[in-house]
């Protein structure tokens, strides 16, 4: 769920851009920071059918759309263009707005989110609250 839709019930032109690139948020954004971007695709694929420039472009631009701000955020016809066209220069990427950060043990940092489990069977979690 994009910023703007969680803060302000606001549904902007670029929610699906944030939807793509949510998918590589947890993992991709210490990897990135740390320059080890390749460490997140497995090795099998890097057997010369794919370009290792490529996957971190791919993964440059899925950071690019989970902005906090929709501004920030490429639109889909720019995401498009950035992964087509290799000399197309990329920003650098900001730090999400959800990250949860983690120790280098696994375990959540201080950032940690306590959730009451409203769900019996674990599959769904529903908070009941007046509007």
């Amino acid at each position: 769920m994009p910023p703007e839709y969680a803060r302000n019930d606001v549904v902007s032109m670029k929610t699906d851009v944030f939807s793509y690139g949510v998918l590589l948020l947890e993992i991709a954004w210490q990897l990135w920071n740390e320059g080890k971007g390749l460490e997140l695709i497995d090795p099998t694929i890097l057997d010369g059918s794919c370009l290792p420039s490529d996957v971190l472009r791919c993964i440059h631009v899925g950071l690019l759309c989970v902005q906090d701000q929709a501004t920030d955020r490429p639109t889909m016809v720019d995401v498009i263009s950035m992964l087509s066209k290799e000399t197309l220069q990329l920003f650098p990427p900001k730090q999400p707005a959800f990250f949860v950060n983690t120790n280098q043990d696994g375990s959540l940092g201080s950032s940690e989110i306590k959730l009451e489990k409203c769900s019996i069977n674990n599959v769904t979690q529903s908070q009941m609250e007046a509007r």
